[in-house]
């Protein structure tokens, strides 16, 4: 799938209470976000909304542009030493937000944190981190990162997990990597709450956590010692707005200046007038179904046997071919997402090269129903978030009629992603909801996390909440996540990939696509990593 970013002028008329020239000179910006971030704490949970939200207060040592290609950060450079060795050279100069200057000992202090985190969510930024044996800081400005097997992604581990925190937020005497002993810090470590109430906020970013408020809002202040370039907003507030029609109304009347994932159909409404304008950007985020498939029985599920049935799997080959992907996208993803008939968008590295084509086919999923012992079907409950991917629970009721069309009389549980993801992470469902962007350009960081069989102390399988596990996946793909070899590397992804489509751990839906609307005066760079900055939102010229 290509970038492809698409600003429409638009035409019509509503009186606004902020004219062009307002918006010139206004420095104050009101964000309405479809997904609210369920923590201030940059460690606390991995997912879009608070990766987002954490980008405007903290950076990391590599970032990333709109196309998601890697940029220098916190580091100006990176380098292998050798294959289980890493060098990073550190930008000088930059202090955090209370004044203090960034070393190299506030990364080896962020590595340790993440190890030391009790608060977390599903072991969240420790994937990487779990795999570090060794942190030298050989001076303030350089850090020298061993693992314990070759990282060939590790700058782009670092761009997606590595959020840097000051230091000093907890007592320490002398910093060293020592995780298990605490490395040098003699207090308790911080917690999600620390963060929440904005003691502990303290980042090198472009903006200042102000305050943040659970089911009301964020609001931040420009830093105005920031290092990079300075946002042109003084203020920004990001206001947690779950239904579409809601934000798109307060766009309309005024109360927000930027809005994240209308909804497709309401853009008409946009279009009628010339005060507003919108972008259209596809990410690499596969929104899938992720079937229990380790236990037996499962919590949701109600069979005539008694069993698991979604541990067979002409099971899951059956649900697979019953979803009509195409008619998903076209009448409830409006056109805006591309159905998923693998685990990557094409042409990216580690997809297969040939397109497969997963056939809606529901008298073929019958009949595998009937072959693995199932001629009735069974019932089973699909859990989804009500306010977390675009049009989630309209995706879920509809997932749920294909499945129930073939005998499986499926119910839908959709709840906010504050409540459904503790839950997830708990292994409390039996068919969820997921969505992955693939932050790093390539097939490795969802096999990671999502198929590999569960080694917790190597950061595998940490998300595979299904409890899928193949010795013939984990032979080929662990061999190939490892590799500094970019033409074996991507063979054994290809062929991880075949091994995981023809089992179905994961059962994928299609490629959504983010849009960001906004009134006139404004331009929005859309993003491919989906997310929602106040630094991306300028002043059009």
């Amino acid at each position: 799938m290509g970038i492809q970013k698409t600003v429409f002028a638009l035409a019509g008329g509503v009186a606004m209470s902020v004219g062009l020239a307002g918006v010139a000179q206004a420095q104050s910006l009101t964000i309405a976000l479809a997904a609210e971030p369920t923590a201030a704490d940059p460690h606390y949970h991995k997912m879009t909304a608070n990766d987002a939200f954490s980008a405007h207060v903290y950076n990391s040592l590599v970032g990333r542009n709109a196309n998601m290609e890697l940029v220098p950060a916190l580091a100006t450079s990176w380098k292998n030493l050798d294959d289980l060795t890493w060098e990073f050279k550190l930008r000088p100069g930059v202090k955090f937000s209370n004044g203090s200057p960034f070393t190299a000992k506030d990364v080896l202090f962020t590595i340790c944190r993440t190890l030391n985190n009790e608060t977390n969510v599903s072991q969240s930024y420790m994937d990487t981190t779990k795999r570090i044996t060794e942190v030298k800081t050989p001076d303030d400005l350089t850090v020298i990162i061993k693992t314990s097997e070759p990282l060939p992604l590790m700058p782009a581990e670092m761009a997606r997990n590595l959020p840097i925190i000051w230091s000093g937020i907890v007592p320490h005497g002398k910093l060293q990597f020592a995780p298990k002993t605490g490395c040098g810090v003699t207090g308790p470590w911080p917690t999600v709450t620390d963060f929440n109430t904005g003691k502990m906020a303290i980042g090198t970013g472009p903006f200042l956590l102000k305050s943040y408020v659970k089911g009301t809002g964020i609001q931040l202040e420009r830093n105005e010692g920031y290092w990079g370039a300075k946002p042109h907003w003084k203020t920004v507030k990001m206001v947690p707005v779950a239904s579409a029609g809601p934000r798109l109304t307060g766009l309309l009347s005024g109360d927000y200046d930027v809005i994240e994932n209308p909804a497709a159909r309401d853009l008409t409404r946009v279009k009628e007038s010339d005060k507003f304008g919108f972008v259209a950007t596809p990410s690499t985020r596969l929104v899938f179904l992720q079937p229990d498939i380790g236990r037996n029985p499962s919590p949701f599920v109600k069979s005539p046997d008694d069993k698991n049935p979604l541990q067979d799997l002409r099971v899951r080959q059956a649900m697979n071919m019953a979803i009509d992907r195409k008619a998903i996208v076209q009448r409830i993803m409006d056109g805006v997402a591309t159905p998923a008939s693998q685990y990557m968008p094409g042409g990216m590295f580690g997809a297969l090269p040939k397109e497969p084509d997963i056939k809606y086919d529901p008298v073929a999923a019958k009949k595998l129903l009937a072959d693995a012992g199932y001629p009735n079907g069974f019932e089973l409950t699909l859990s989804s978030t009500n306010d977390r991917y675009v049009n989630d629970s309209q995706v879920a009721q509809a997932v749920a009629q294909y499945l129930t069309r073939i005998g499986i009389k499926t119910n839908v549980d959709a709840m906010t992603a504050s409540i459904y993801f503790p839950k997830r992470a708990k292994r409390e469902f039996s068919l969820s909801m997921g969505g992955w962007p693939s932050e790093s350009g390539e097939a490795s960081a969802l096999f990671q996390l999502w198929v590999a069989t569960l080694d917790s102390p190597k950061g595998l399988g940490t998300s595979n909440y299904g409890g899928f596990s193949s010795p013939e996946f984990d032979k080929v793909y662990l061999p190939a996540a490892n590799t500094v070899d970019a033409a074996k590397r991507k063979k054994g992804l290809e062929e991880a990939t075949q091994i995981a489509l023809d089992n179905v751990p994961l059962i994928p839906l299609h490629f959504e696509s983010s849009i960001w609307a906004f009134r006139k005066g404004l331009t929005y760079e859309g993003r491919r990593d989906q997310y929602t900055l106040a630094t991306s939102v300028k002043i059009k010229k």
